[in-house]
């Protein structure tokens, strides 16, 4: 559902939730003192650095910088976005959510919740069938001839679209409006030229898998087909809840499993992510029938520091992983690894697993061809490596692909391997400033962001905290700490003009403190954790900070007019120098900037 969130609503959910009632059930914690500490949740350790502070309704971990409000913690436990985490929390204390809707967005919600009913139904629909149809033992039959148990069968939601050409026609589309709705959700064909028949259902005679996106609703379906029919699987069209090249089978599955993943492996097919799980390999995702792109690899890098690709060991697969690694190069971000394992051909994970067993699999995941091997090998396979002419050929094919890379020290070393490779340092240009990637329209954001650019993309949720104490940062964590500091001091327009990196987080602070003056440090948080400032503000809020609260206002007060006297003597400076420029012919070349004549 779009719309805003009424800011008011936001603010009564967080003054009923108590923090510790949202981080206990999912972190074991311990009473020390005032606060609860525990082990963080959010990165690997063995000694615990997470609190709980719930006099500020405030979590903070001192290992990895993650912390936050009850808002904050859900949206980071399970990697929902802003929209989502309301409604989850909204939902444990029995509330609804209220929108301020426009005519035009309510009617588009409404549709698209009319959508994920009917397919949730049908899904429902066809998991009976395969327990109550006549024919359910020919479906039944196929599923234990591929070693599945009635379990993951039911884990999976698997189901059964029987022989005919109007079953779910029969069973959803009563009328004409119900037989549109099935046609917009792909359930059904239109076949203009038989007036008679003019409908049909798209899934007949097939094992059905349904195909949930992140909170688990049923948004299409794939279908194996059970007889000679044609093509072997078949999936939804895309449609107004279903776009293929953003949705991965199996990933709902491996989140409900699994609470904190290391790696994600892609594969093929569906029966390759079932097989996987049954044999207790639980984080396998495959795509849609199209190829990986870099929307399904930004979804997984957001939730592990690995991806393994898994492709046949043809020609057509090294064709396939080449295409996927031209996708993952400018995601690679230091901290990130991807790698490509190359079956035996004749063989997917599913037989592979079944013919090695589980642990054997998984060993072999750790020793799958990492990206700068698969990289360097293929384009060294191309050319004689060992000749100038195939080095200079090498070095020309390669630096294309890795000026993609991300800035960092993958990147600086997959260049430093180049010139290894050839015999010629090659240094690393710096990447090409990038257009930012369009961020989530949150109601808080639609309500506060103002067009300046984006302060930087939040740090990686694995990343150490990185605290540089510029005045800007300085008055950002005292503003945070003593939100009632705005009431007390007059910020000039002139602030706005000030030259540094942390210009615009402090004007964004300075902007929702302003909208909400009477807010405490909860309620700031939580109207701007949302957005691309959220992890900068937690990890300046976790730092020890010496000032006395009541030394506060007056430190505040000494930086803000620092700050200004800086840009006034730099602005007086740049006026001085532009009029002598205008007291002196442009002709003279001390002034021109040219070269005077010899």
């Amino acid at each position: 559902m779009s719309g805003l969130i009424p800011s008011r609503f936001i603010d009564d959910l967080l003054s009923r939730i108590d923090i510790l009632d949202v981080v206990e059930p999912r972190v074991k914690l311990r009473k020390t003192g005032k606060n609860y500490s525990g082990l963080c949740p959010f990165h690997q350790e063995k000694s615990p650095s997470f609190t709980v502070q719930p006099e500020k309704q405030f979590y903070y971990c001192f290992g990895c910088g993650a912390g936050g409000n009850a808002l904050g913690f859900v949206m980071n436990f399970e990697s929902l976005d802003f929209v989502d985490a309301v409604e989850m929390l909204a939902k444990s204390i029995g509330l609804d959510v209220p929108r301020e809707e426009s005519g035009q967005n309510k009617q588009v919600d409404m549709r698209h919740a009319a959508l994920l009913r009917m397919l949730d139904d049908i899904s429902a629909f066809y998991q009976q069938q395969l327990r109550q149809h006549p024919q359910r033992e020919r479906a039944v039959g196929y599923l234990k001839k591929r070693g599945l148990s009635g379990e993951i069968a039911r884990d999976f939601g698997l189901g059964y679209a029987p022989t005919g050409w109007d079953n779910v026609l029969k069973a959803f589309g009563s009328d004409k409006e119900k037989q549109t709705l099935l046609l917009e959700a792909g359930m059904l064909i239109e076949n203009p030229d038989n007036q008679r028949n003019s409908l049909y259902d798209r899934f007949r005679d097939r094992i059905m898998y349904p195909i949930r996106d992140s909170r688990g609703r049923v948004i299409g379906f794939g279908g194996r087909v059970l007889g000679d029919d044609k093509p072997k699987y078949l999936n939804s069209p895309e449609t107004p809840v279903f776009r293929k090249g953003e949705e991965l089978y199996g990933l709902y599955e491996a989140r409900k499993k699994l609470r904190n993943p290391q790696r994600f492996l892609i594969v093929e097919g569906y029966m390759d992510v079932i097989a996987l799980a049954q044999s207790g390999i639980h984080y396998s995702v495959a795509t849609l029938g199209t190829a990986t792109s870099a929307s399904h690899l930004r979804i997984l890098f957001k939730l592990v520091p690995e991806v393994v690709f898994c492709f046949d060991g043809d020609n057509a697969g090294r064709e396939a992983a080449w295409r996927a690694l031209q996708q993952a190069l400018p995601l690679m971000e230091d901290g990130r690894t991807a790698r490509f394992l190359f079956l035996p051909e004749g063989q997917d994970p599913d037989t592979q697993v079944r013919s090695i067993g589980a642990v054997a699999f998984e060993a072999s995941l750790g020793k799958a061809t990492g990206l700068a091997d698969f990289f360097f090998d293929t384009l060294s396979a191309r050319t004689d490596r060992n000749s100038l002419e195939g080095k200079a050929l090498i070095s020309k094919l390669a630096q294309p692909f890795l000026e993609k890379l991300p800035k960092g020290v993958y990147r600086q070393l997959m260049f430093d391997q180049l010139g290894q490779l050839t015999g010629v340092r090659v240094s690393a240009p710096m990447p090409a400033p990038a257009s930012p990637p369009p961020q989530p329209t949150y109601p808080e954001q639609q309500q506060y962001t103002p067009n300046r650019p984006s302060f930087g993309r939040p740090p990686a949720r694995n990343s150490p905290p990185k605290v540089e104490w510029s005045p800007c940062m300085r008055m950002v964590n005292l503003l945070i700490r003593k939100p009632d500091i705005i009431g007390q001091v007059t910020i000039p327009d002139e602030l706005g003009e000030i030259r540094t990196d942390d210009r615009d987080l402090l004007l964004k602070v300075v902007e929702i403190a302003q909208a909400w003056p009477n807010s405490n440090t909860g309620e700031l948080m939580s109207r701007i954790y949302a957005t691309a400032y959220g992890s900068q503000l937690t990890e300046l809020f976790g730092k020890e900070l010496i000032t006395p609260t009541e030394g506060m206002l007056e430190e505040f007060k000494d930086i803000l007019q620092r700050l200004l006297g800086q840009h006034r003597n730099l602005k007086i400076l740049r006026d001085t120098k532009r009029k002598l420029r205008e007291m002196h012919s442009e002709d003279d070349p001390a002034f021109s900037g040219q070269p005077p004549d010899a």
